[in-house]
């Protein structure tokens, strides 16, 4: 069993459907476990939604059903997202399961031993969209002179008893886990916190008496948490916590909490210094990525802009959405989506580049060599220059996935489909059939080897597919990247009797549709 590794994408609030930005989100994390995997590592995987709260309250009483109901039906559309993109979690974790509460009801008791939780009065503002508290001061004027968050989200004036966290006294430690190490990525998002921490820290509001939607606080029952105090506990529950051993022992520290750039705040300052008041280990890393924009719009319901991911995956297919969302956003800023773009990615870099060279090295395998195989071809310099430029490709995908950094290791890996591709062009061997038999078996031969290494390397963003090309290739099931060191392989695919058939591509040309529907 190789070295553990933790990873979790936040967990969604299912007050209505999944949108691109859960996709996203879920797509990344996915294909950085999977790489994990391929890595070597003993990976857990956990998502989930966060189903408590105020809003999923209000959503239910407006729908004229119970919140528990909501949260039931709500949640299976989010469990159905994950499968619709082939993202292959270990835990989907519900904060709405009585292990979750028990683990959330613990943390609290922790945090209140250390001397950290107070009862008083809570007078402010509140968002109910965001389920936080602002001070004045962060507060927007909206139109009509309304107040808003800093999000742009409606806030209301709240008073009611409270428990406080003491988060003040954390200012300090929280700023030593920022200046150690790479705790907060991208840089702009830990500069950002930085200074928010630096600004001055107050205590924070932790539970709530207007509703009673949530974990129950430990020995004040008409109180409920404060749902990031709830919400954020889940990355413990789902490894066993409060029993610190068996899964809680082997993977937490978590290694990395994938989430989006608005709720860094969350994640960054009031998760780690809730942990470090339980006496507990903090998370090794938080990553928060950027927003994707439609057509350079940020996706909403008053827009009409919104798309469902599961239609957009059924139009174009799961692994050229999930190859087209890390192949063209640099991974930490916004990017944009569109259809044209997705055809166009999809098209010049799967089709043509990748899918037509593996097709046209399996098609001529199996037309011009009766698709058996042969060891021991004569080879050239031009053959050793072409696995040395496949070798270095991998490896920079290989190392730019290691440090989140998609779009340039997808580049790395199609300067070696090009290279493939060039040296096609150049060897010919429509033409050495004629001419020179032996050498077009040599060259074949090459390419096949190429178009397995490299298959391999970029299986972790489109599973489905290259697993198709890699069945007819003859391949093990073994497909993790230790494959692309097996020596032998070759040989023993040759004395295996091996033959490759007429191929079928795993990569269509797309064709723009009328409509994706939303």
């Amino acid at each position: 069993m190789g070295e553990p590794y933790y990873i979790t994408t936040a967990i969604s609030y299912p007050n209505g459907k999944p949108h691109i930005g859960h996709a996203y989100e879920a797509i990344a994390a996915d294909v950085i476990a999977r790489h994990r995997k391929a890595e070597g590592f003993d990976v857990r995987f956990q998502t989930g939604t966060d189903e408590h709260g105020l809003k999923m309250a209000q959503k239910a009483r407006d729908l004229g059903v119970t919140p528990a109901a909501l949260a039931a039906e709500m949640s299976q559309h989010f469990i159905d997202m994950c499968d619709g993109l082939d993202v292959d979690y270990d835990v989907f974790m519900r904060t709405t399961e009585p292990r979750h509460h028990a683990a959330t009801q613990e943390l609290w008791r922790r945090m209140e031993a250390n001397g950290d939780l107070y009862l008083d009065r809570y007078e402010g503002w509140y968002s109910v969209r965001d389920e936080a508290y602002y001070d004045e001061s962060e507060l927007v004027e909206g139109e009509g002179g309304i107040k808003l968050s800093p999000q742009g989200t409606p806030v209301e004036w709240t008073v009611e008893e409270s428990w406080f966290f003491r988060l003040s006294r954390y200012q300090d430690k929280l700023l030593e886990l920022y200046a150690a190490d790479d705790f907060i990525r991208p840089d702009s998002r830990r500069n950002e916190i930085q200074r928010f921490v630096e600004g001055g820290l107050r205590d924070l509001s932790v539970s709530r008496t207007s509703f009673d939607w949530g974990v129950k606080v430990p020995g004040s029952e008409n109180h409920v948490m404060y749902v990031w105090v709830d919400a954020l506990t889940n990355y413990l529950t789902g490894l066993g916590f409060p029993d610190e051993t068996g899964d809680y022992a082997r993977y937490w520290p978590a290694d990395l909490h994938l989430i989006g750039k608005d709720i860094v705040r969350f994640h960054t300052v009031y998760w780690p210094a809730f942990l470090m008041s339980a006496g507990l280990p903090v998370p090794r890393q938080v990553f928060g990525h950027g927003f994707l924009l439609n057509r350079g719009q940020k996706e909403s319901k008053s827009v009409g802009n919104v798309t469902d991911p599961i239609a957009l995956a059924e139009t174009f297919g799961v692994d050229t959405v999930r190859y087209f969302f890390l192949r063209e956003v640099a991974f930490g800023q916004d990017g944009s989506w569109s259809p044209e773009a997705i055809v166009t990615r999809a098209n010049a870099e799967l089709a043509n580049s990748f899918g037509n060279l593996a097709q046209r090295t399996l098609s001529m395998i199996f037309k011009n060599m009766g698709g058996e195989l042969k060891s021991g071809l004569e080879e050239t310099t031009a053959d050793a220059l072409l696995a040395g430029a496949v070798a270095e490709g991998i490896a920079g995908l290989r190392a730019a996935f290691t440090d989140l950094d998609f779009s340039n290791g997808l580049e790395s890996w199609m300067r070696a489909v090009f290279a493939c591709n060039q040296y096609v062009d150049e060897q010919a061997p429509w033409n050495l059939r004629k001419t020179d038999p032996a050498r077009m078996e040599a060259v074949l031969t090459v390419l096949f080897r190429a178009v397995r290494q490299l298959a391999l390397a970029v299986r972790p963003v489109v599973p489905t597919a290259i697993d198709k090309l890699l069945d007819q290739m003859g391949q093990p099931a073994a497909r993790d990247y230790a494959a692309l060191e097996t020596a032998g392989w070759f040989d023993d695919l040759v004395a295996s009797g091996f033959r490759v058939a007429q191929p079928v591509g795993v990569f269509p040309r797309l064709e723009l549709p009328e409509a994706v529907d939303g």
